[in-house]
């Protein structure tokens, strides 16, 4: 079962939602996705579903009366699908109106204490007053959860430590305890939604419309509806609403919301276009190459709002952390106000007060909150420049990486070829580029399309009989009644020819004789160089090229930029042998673009797939999707990751070294009311804003 819950926006509530949720009989597992608000839930196949859904809305509206529950396939939860924005479930101040009376009357009843300190009634009436405005939904989640079963959690600590502090006398610390823990889990609130609508500024991409050319006009439909092979009119200031190739026009088109940088991209008739492209100079005619629902753009909305379901080791281990240290210090809290004054030393009064800051500085939420936000807020980095990590738990794995692994056409170069050298080795009936262009006539390998654009005549479809094409190493086929082939040496059996050293050739034979070869170049990335350099710095040990293009040709490149190893002349499970004996090399990531890619992606503990121009199955198959054509965009994804990771680790240390410092110091009877909020809502904050810092990182 899959539902939308709409307008839920707070982690803890949607945590325990999913607890109380995998306690009923017939579930058995139960997920649920911060930025899209989708849960799915796992059940018994014997379970009915409509009262498995009665079940779910009772415990969704215990916690959240206002949350919608919706079912994705009907009409109303169609935008939440679409584009995940968080809904306000109503204005900030009239959320918190009632409270912030509370402190107005908080503040008035100090000041009044302070000008007559004689009434004492009316002071006390004040505190209470504001104590009840102030902290009331706090009190009524604690109660409603008591009534549950549910003891354990921070509303019940707040309560209990401040309800005790007014009943010892210490009703200006009690009332501050309570407004501090509600500013805090305000600004927490605040973090979340800031983190999640980072992430949505990549998901506001829905494409309202496409316009279907007929044959007396033009017409308006829903992108879904477009079909393959439908022709779309795409003008001025108007996105390309699916995946397409341009038939007739030329423009300027944007690309940003697809690659994430605001690069004009000149396209004319048989350049491919994603939908998204904002055409600038338009009008342009496209042919639709896919629906929408497989475009990329899609790909895109739906890998990202997919992210937040796969949680780091972190992240699991702090909240099974949690479980069991909050009851472990509420029972330290029970021990520490009751043993000491029954073995004679000291009040009652004394130890019970000591024991109440105890449970304040005990609460988790410091490290509940911060951590998840934390990675949340990395996602969200990576997303606004471009880069698709589909989990915390890669944006984990990435930060460790000691070996990266690269494929080389398309990932390290260009991957478009051009012709350099033809060189005829004996006579042909017909000309050498005609035969190479007829040879590669039917295959969409980089190099045969160079071969092809290389031609300036035309071949004709029927001229061409028994066509084969041999993965990584070659074609055969009969053109105007002759035998030919085209590949590497090792396909036609021939030795390699001296004047193509260390460069991409293909050779050529016609009636089993070598007939000629032809000498390509495929330039490298601008920054590829730069982008191996900044691995290196980053920590990255060593670096590999899996490629099956020649072991010459890749070893040049492989000078030029600063690999470590190459291995080449490899078929695609060649490639999955060759990264199988690097395995010892530490964790690793392996960065790729094409089908032949997508084993080795699914098989690296990090695959990076180079979007931009990558295939369908390297962008399933992989942890991370490369937006942009930039090699060095994976260099700054695990720089990303390694300064999400220290960020973590400052909150984790910074979090744990205060409360227990100052847990140490409320058991002694040296810590006061204030320096035990301060361990609580205090550290929540700063550690809440220093995960902030990551969604600014560059």
């Amino acid at each position: 079962m899959e539902l939308i819950l709409d307008g839920l926006n707070c982690p803890t509530c949607s945590a325990k939602i999913r607890q109380d949720i995998e306690k009923m009989p017939q579930v058995k597992r139960v997920e649920y996705n911060t930025i899209s608000n989708k849960m799915q839930i796992d059940a018994e196949d014997s379970a009915d579903e409509m009262v498995l859904r009665d079940m779910i809305e009772k415990i969704v509206h215990y916690y959240e009366p206002e949350v919608c529950v919706l079912d994705p396939k009907s009409e109303t939860s169609a935008l939440s699908e679409d584009v995940a924005v968080p809904k306000k479930t109503g204005g900030w101040l009239k959320k918190n109106a009632i409270a912030l009376c509370g402190t107005v009357l908080f503040a008035t009843a100090i000041l009044m204490e302070k000008i007559i300190p004689a009434a004492a009634y009316f002071h006390l009436t004040a505190y209470l007053i504001a104590y009840l405005m102030i902290g009331g939904e706090v009190l009524l989640k604690s109660a409603k959860n008591i009534a549950k079963g549910k003891v354990f959690d921070e509303n019940f600590l707040m309560s209990v430590a401040t309800i005790g502090a007014m009943i010892l006398g210490d009703f200006t610390e009690g009332v501050a305890v309570m407004l501090f823990y509600r500013v805090g889990e305000t600004l927490s609130d605040y973090a979340q939604d800031k983190s999640v609508r980072s992430i949505n500024d990549l998901l506001k991409l829905k494409i309202p419309y496409a316009n279907l050319v007929m044959q007396d006009g033009t017409k308006q439909i829903p992108c879904e509806k477009v079909e393959v092979g439908d022709l779309l009119l795409v003008k001025s200031g108007e996105q390309v609403p699916v995946d397409a190739v341009v038939v007739s026009g030329t423009a300027y088109a944007d690309t940003k919301s697809v690659t994430g940088e605001p690069v004009l991209r000149f396209v004319e008739a048989d350049d491919e276009v994603y939908a998204g492209y904002i055409v600038t100079d338009g009008p342009i005619t496209v042919k639709a190459i896919k629906r929408y629902q497989d475009s990329m753009i899609a790909k895109i909305i739906y890998l990202t709002k997919e992210a937040s379901q796969n949680k780091s080791k972190t992240e699991k281990f702090i909240t099974k952390f949690a479980a069991y240290y909050t009851p472990a210090v509420v029972i330290g809290a029970v021990l520490l106000g009751v043993l000491p004054p029954l073995l004679g030393f000291g009040t009652f009064g004394e130890w019970i007060n000591r024991g109440l800051i105890f449970l304040v500085i005990s609460c988790p939420c410091a490290l509940v909150l911060s951590i998840p936000l934390g990675y949340f807020a990395g996602i969200g980095a990576a997303s606004k420049q471009g880069i698709l990590i589909k989990g915390a738990n890669y944006l984990e794995t990435l930060a460790k990486v000691k070996t990266a692994v690269f494929d080389k056409t398309g990932t390290l170069t260009k991957g478009s070829f051009t012709v350099q050298e033809m060189h005829a080795v004996s006579e042909m009936d017909f000309g050498l580029e005609e035969t190479f262009a007829a040879a590669e006539h039917y295959s969409n390998h980089p190099i045969a399309k160079a071969i092809r654009k290389n031609f300036r005549g035309h071949i004709r479809d029927e001229e061409i009989a028994d066509y084969k094409e041999f993965a990584g190493k070659g074609v055969s086929l009969t053109y105007k009644g002759r035998h030919i082939k085209a590949g590497t040496s090792a396909f036609l059996n021939e030795e390699d020819i001296p004047e193509t050293a260390g460069r991409t050739a293909v050779l050529l034979s016609v009636d089993d004789r070598l007939a000629g070869y032809c000498v390509l170049a495929d330039e490298l990335k601008a920054d590829t160089a730069d982008a191996i350099r900044m691995l290196q710095e980053a920590g990255i040990t060593k670096t590999v090229m899996l490629t099956g293009d020649r072991i010459d040709a890749a070893k040049r490149i492989a000078e030029q930029i600063g690999i470590d190893e190459v291995k080449g002349n490899l078929l695609p499970d060649e490639k999955v042998r060759a990264y199988r004996e690097i395995l010892s090399e530490g964790t690793i990531l392996y960065a790729g673009d094409g089908i032949n890619d997508a084993p080795v992606l699914a098989m690296a503990d990090v695959g990076i797939a180079m979007g931009a121009l990558g295939s369908d199955a390297a962008i399933e198959a992989a942890d991370v999707v490369v937006m942009t054509d930039k090699l060095s965009e994976v260099g700054k994804a695990v720089r990303l990751a390694q300064y999400t990771r220290k960020i973590i680790t400052q909150n984790i240390v910074f979090v744990l070294a205060v409360k227990f410092f100052i847990l140490g110091l409320g058991a002694l009877g040296i810590a006061t009311m204030g320096e035990a909020v301060f361990a609580d809502v205090g550290t929540a904050l700063i550690a809440t804003l220093n995960a902030m810092r990551i969604l600014n990182h560059h």
